[in-house]
């Protein structure tokens, strides 16, 4: 899925990869534990303090592509789900400015959870509203925030 920004690669990127930006768009984020000097780079593992379904837990990082302003791809680990994320920024225009940003979340078809699973179909479901949602917050992030 992705959607058009009204910015240019550089301001949906620093959204995509300032600690501080990504707490003020992702209303899951509650805080990064781990003080990072320099976010992202392949390899690199981080713990952010995530609200899940309202539940306070946390979110295991490792970014595993880093290509600034075009590709971010990373291993997302809470407890036993796992996925992996990929943003992608190409520009659709210079004048005015305008950005358009691909997200890609990739899982298992079934996921575990306390006494059940959840079907493919559910996981596809979930994914699919959590990808709309984070494109955007982070068109609206970077809209109210130039």
């Amino acid at each position: 899925m992705s959607v058009v920004i009204e910015s240019d690669r550089e301001r949906v990127w620093r959204a995509l990869t300032e600690p501080a930006e990504l707490a003020g768009w992702d209303d899951r984020v509650l805080a990064s534990p781990d003080q990072a000097s320099r976010y992202p780079f392949a390899g690199q593992h981080m713990r952010w303090r995530v609200r899940l379904g309202g539940v306070p837990v946390v979110l295991h990082e490792r970014p595993s592509e880093v290509v600034p302003n075009e590709r971010l791809s990373a291993t997302l680990k809470v407890g036993s789900l796992r996925l992996e994320q990929t943003y992608t920024l190409s520009s659709e225009s210079d004048d005015p400015p305008r950005t358009r940003l691909g997200m890609k979340l990739v899982t298992t078809s079934s996921v575990p959870v306390v006494g059940d699973v959840v079907d493919r179909f559910e996981v596809r479901k979930l994914a699919a509203e959590r990808i709309d949602h984070t494109l955007r917050a982070v068109q609206d992030w970077c809209r109210l925030n130039p």
